[in-house]
């Protein structure tokens, strides 16, 4: 099993609803304002779990603990917002629910209670980020344009791109391993800068 975090999205290429796809930017609203409420930071992949990194920073640190709770919440909250990004980067015309989802699933690495995680590691680790948080900008912009292509495409065929999906995707996914090594701190592997 590998020590990052993993996104898995089953993509729907066709057969879209072309109605729901012209119509995103705001169907997907209510959903954001759901995610945005889970934190005074605002919405943004990984970090609407943003209000309980501090008590699991503390308790690594301190206890060289994780607490399940808080890995509990942080998984969910971070599925959640992974199944509000895949709707709203349209790789999937079902509406993000707000309980599970077997089609869309986030999967952090064992880490045994926070026992396979250095201690003192996570006092630096946003700072090690840095470069992460740049490229994974870039990687933004770039879904963006391809997301605004992709709904033209969508909107007109029904079919959205498979080009497109693969560059979403591997965005979302990345923003999950950043997210997971900076933010949530379960994971000490630093992550890849590719897609």
């Amino acid at each position: 099993m590998s020590n990052q975090v993993e996104t898995h999205i089953d993509v729907q290429l066709t057969n879209r609803n072309r109605t729901t796809v012209f119509w995103r930017g705001v169907l997907v609203v209510p959903f954001f304002v759901f995610i945005a409420s889970f934190s005074s930071i605002g919405y943004h992949t990984g970090w609407s779990a943003a209000a309980v990194v501090a008590p699991a920073f503390l308790a690594l640190i301190f206890r060289e603990v994780y607490p399940s709770y808080l890995l509990t919440f942080n998984h969910a909250v971070t599925e959640l917002s992974t199944r509000g990004s895949a709707y709203f980067f349209l790789l999937t015309d079902d509406y993000p629910s707000i309980e599970r989802n077997p089609n869309i699933a986030v999967i952090f690495p064992d880490i045994e209670g926070g026992k396979k995680l250095n201690r003192y590691l996570p006092i630096v680790k946003w700072i090690l980020a840095i470069p992460l948080y740049i490229v994974g900008a870039i990687y933004i912009f770039l879904s963006i344009v391809v997301t605004f292509l992709a709904w033209i495409i969508t909107s007109a065929t029904g079919n959205y791109p498979e080009w497109a999906a693969k560059i979403v995707l591997g965005t979302i996914d990345f923003w999950n391993r950043v997210s997971g090594y900076a933010i949530l701190l379960v994971t000490d592997e630093y992550p890849s800068f590719n897609l």
